[in-house]
């Protein structure tokens, strides 16, 4: 009877250690960063289309992540979409740099890719991108293929 309830107890054990890991393993996978306010600094930027760019998406120099998107609004007035990014305090961003939403594969998720400028001043809290270059959607780019504009004697462009 003692073997049995030793052997319960380990079980137990063994679950609890398990369901712990996993818990564990849930937070590595999902991306939790430990990007906090008081480290951060918030910028902003204006794209045309974000495609689809999803709050907590990485925002990268040189391929390094540097920062997460924290949140996407539309503007009422341009009809953009107003992107805010907080970016590692540690990270210096030239002013006059710009910014661009790429894909990481075919089929990937999006992230921000912010491509220095040379300026020496560097972008404080609450400053905006200036230069901005839109998502490519791949949707976009197969109509365009499919459906070539004609010239005039009817055959399909090279354009």
């Amino acid at each position: 009877m003692q073997n049995k309830r030793i052997v319960e107890i380990m079980v137990g054990f063994f679950i609890l250690v398990a369901i712990v890991a996993m818990f564990l393993l849930a937070f590595k996978v999902s991306g939790f960063t430990d990007f906090s306010a008081n480290h951060t600094i918030k910028i902003s930027a204006e794209f045309d289309n974000i495609g689809d760019l999803r709050v907590r998406a990485p925002v990268k120099v040189a391929g390094v992540r540097i920062g997460e998107v924290s949140d996407i609004v539309l503007d009422r007035n341009s009809y953009r979409a107003l992107v805010t990014m907080l970016i590692s305090g540690d990270d210096k961003i030239p002013t006059d740099s710009s910014a661009s939403i790429l894909s990481e594969s075919l089929l990937g998720s999006n992230y921000i890719a912010i491509m220095p400028g040379f300026d020496t001043t560097f972008m404080r809290n609450g400053d905006k991108l200036g230069e901005t270059n839109s998502a490519i959607i791949l949707e976009n780019l197969i109509g365009q293929a499919i459906f070539k504009p004609k010239d005039e004697k009817g055959e399909k462009s090279n354009v």
